[in-house]
């Protein structure tokens, strides 16, 4: 048997690495000093998962354990509540919105599974739903167990309707977990040390490195001709896949720029795909963030907060006029029309009408970006920040940025905020659309706070 590694020889990337860009550095000085200064149960507790799970890049060694999610608030083994600016982007709702919860619990009494043969009504409305929701007449609809499967389920429609394989991704995105998608993803993180990928994805450069990739006289447009000239020169690609904006580190393209790529997309055959997993459902200040792209694709694919931050559930959304493999398997999962779930999904709609949290979002997007506005003014560190909807980006500049960054999430975490690091140095704040004025404000306080101190 060959030797294995394992993980007492394996190390996670540094900060400065490129495979540390998707979030922040788990195994840093701090998280040691954090974990050290936690009470007796909580580090047995975490002792104990560390030794049955395994060990892996961004959760080994957990930062604390949750006894409790509420609203806006996680609550840990010791009462500590810490206001959630992360949430893993699922909470557009907050942690265990009332109505989803109470319709997750009727369809736990009714109907609790659904075997793939038949089909139920909390589907078809959900499917119905979504498509009355949709733009550009994405009609045609199938449900996944989670955003990486939904996105496996969005290539394989790609190649049978187009009857080609290649796809074009844009190195540094994010497209999920799985083998396939970090095939077409970007982050190396995810790609290093696993040997060969899916065979025919093509890679673009990055969309947040068009500036100094391409100059600083209309990058957005030379890329977009690079774009063109790729599809062109490749002739058989099948989609195009992309992420609206760079959800990591909260940098969408100027407008323009999907127009243009949605035109060189149908010139040359090939589908576009936006990959909405994070941004869905009003989060952006829309329902979805391709609306205020300029460019409809010709798949949509949603996840995370459509179960409500309660259950996992994704979609891809189709035009109608690529039904076009009733032979094929695209998901065929257990639990595709699952009642639960879809009643869950039916609820965060709901809720997302009824509260008007679409209008809510650009509220909050207004007030927390004026907000950070003045933190950047006061804080020299500050290097750049910059909002879309109700999720934010605040950037700390200088030699030393990703030591101070990470210096300033466990400062935050330390007064009772949580937020994720993108790219090493982009302070992420993705809070729920159903926060108080009062607790908006007050993560903003504590972030202030904290950049006094470091």
């Amino acid at each position: 048997m060959p030797e294995l590694r394992n993980s007492a020889t394996a190390t996670e990337p540094a900060a400065g690495d490129p495979a540390s860009s998707e979030g922040d550095v788990n195994r840093s000085p701090r998280r040691a000093a954090w974990r050290a200064q936690l009470d007796a149960e909580t580090q047995a507790l975490l002792d104990a998962d560390e030794r049955w799970f395994l060990h892996q890049s961004l959760s080994t060694p957990c930062l604390d354990v949750i006894e409790r999610a509420e609203g806006a608030w996680l609550t840990d083994v010791e009462g500590r509540r810490i206001l959630d600016f992360h949430g893993n982007s699922v909470h557009q709702l907050g942690h265990g919105h009332p109505r989803v919860v109470a319709a997750v619990k009727a369809a736990l009494d009714t109907l609790p599974f659904c075997p793939r043969r038949y089909t139920n009504r909390a589907a078809i409305d959900l499917a119905q739903r979504l498509a009355g929701l949709a733009p550009g007449g994405l009609e045609k609809v199938l449900f996944a167990p989670s955003g990486a499967a939904a996105i496996g389920m969005a290539l394989k429609l790609a190649r049978y309707a187009t009857g080609r394989h290649k796809t074009l991704s844009f190195w540094d995105a994010f497209h999920g977990a799985n083998l396939d998608t970090i095939g077409i993803g970007g982050e190396a993180l995810f790609r290093r040390d696993l040997g060969p990928m899916m065979p025919g994805a093509e890679h673009l450069p990055p969309l947040h490195l068009a500036a100094r990739l391409f100059g600083d006289d209309r990058p957005f447009e030379r890329l977009a001709d690079y774009v063109d000239y790729t599809l062109a020169i490749q002739g058989d690609v099948a989609a195009l896949i992309a992420e609206p904006m760079r959800w990591t580190t909260v940098e969408p393209p100027p407008p323009g720029f999907w127009p243009r790529v949605r035109d060189s997309c149908t010139r040359h055959g090939a589908l576009l795909i936006f990959d909405e997993i994070p941004s869905c459902l009003a989060r952006t200040g829309t329902m979805f963030a391709c609306e205020q792209a300029g460019a409809t694709p010709d798949v949509l694919v949603i996840g995370k907060g459509l179960g409500g931050g309660v259950m996992p559930m994704a979609a891809i959304m189709a035009d109608a006029r690529l039904d076009c493999a009733p032979q094929a398997a695209l998901g065929h999962y257990t639990h595709e029309k699952s009642p639960v779930g879809c009643a869950a999904a039916l609820a965060t709609l709901d809720v997302i009408a009824e509260e008007n949290l679409v209008a809510r979002a650009r509220e909050l997007g207004r007030v927390g970006l004026d907000l950070l506005e003045d933190l950047k003014g006061r804080h020299a560190g500050v290097r750049d920040v910059r909002g879309f909807g109700c999720y934010f980006g605040l950037e700390i500049g200088g030699p030393d940025a990703e030591a101070r960054a990470d210096r300033l999430l466990y400062a935050c975490l330390t007064r009772g905020l949580s937020f994720k690091l993108g790219g090493g140095t982009v302070v992420t704040l993705c809070p729920p659309l159903t926060i108080t004025d009062d607790e908006f404000a007050q993560a903003f306080t504590i972030l202030g706070h904290a950049l006094g101190e470091v």
